[in-house]
């Protein structure tokens, strides 16, 4: 009896443990994520069905709003779509196995989440899955311009043998508050590293976060953060 208990009280830690992501992972998943970074923030424009609509093709207005979370040792990327034909919501994490990007979202139409894997290259997010009941494959492709000014995404499908890509939804906007005019350099963000966007303050010291995730966090455990942006900055 004593065997059993000590082999489930072995198997309980084990299990605990591998919850906890290593500081190694941590930093990792961090550093991963830091390549959407130009992403955080709310953008604001206007959704379409076709790359060349007719007047009668539908529009509408759309607002997407990313953000950084942080539970713990989990760390991932919040996204809203507000107005969107196609989700309502997604995160997105860096998954160190595979060495790839995780999109789980939760889509407007039906209840079972969607999930796809990707990649990023310099700044380009590209998201796929297959569809298990039409087997057709589904792609997400994300991007900004303008010098993080301008924010486009597309959803396209193609048939499992195919190579033309269909256009299922669009969006192009721009980011909210910005101009197109040269901006000013902006400090960086405490928590994330990103370009600051909102004030913090810590024993009477200012400090800038890039949104409402990292606000959160910064609020749960200031000291943290400040002791190491600081320590950052002395390297």
């Amino acid at each position: 009896m004593k065997q059993w208990l000590a082999l489930a009280l072995v198997l309980g830690l084990l299990g605990a443990t591998a919850l906890v992501a290593a500081p190694a992972d941590k930093e990792q998943i961090k550093e991963a994520l830091r390549e959407l970074q130009d992403f955080i923030g709310g953008w604001k424009g206007t959704g379409q069905t076709k790359p060349r609509p007719s007047p009668r093709d539908p529009f509408w207005e759309e607002t997407v709003e990313w953000s950084w979370r942080f539970k713990g040792d989990d760390i991932w990327l919040a996204v809203e779509f507000k107005g969107g034909k196609f989700l309502k919501s997604a995160e997105v994490r860096y998954l160190t196995d595979k060495k790839k990007y995780e999109l789980t979202g939760t889509p407007v139409t039906g209840k079972d989440k969607l999930v796809f894997l990707g990649t990023v290259d310099k700044g380009k997010a590209t998201f796929e899955r297959t569809d298990p009941k039409t087997r057709e494959v589904q792609r997400i492709r994300m991007f900004t311009t303008a010098e993080g000014i301008r924010f486009s995404y597309f959803v396209e499908r193609r048939s499992a043998s195919g190579t033309i890509w269909r256009p299922e939804f669009q969006l192009a906007g721009n980011k909210i508050g910005e101009s197109f005019a040269k901006a000013e350099k902006r400090p960086e963000c405490v928590v994330s590293g990103g370009l600051g966007t909102m004030v913090v303050t810590y024993n009477g010291e200012t400090f800038y976060v890039c949104c409402s995730g990292c606000a959160e966090a910064f609020r749960e455990n200031p000291k943290k953060y400040v002791d190491e942006y600081k320590k950052s900055r002395k390297k």
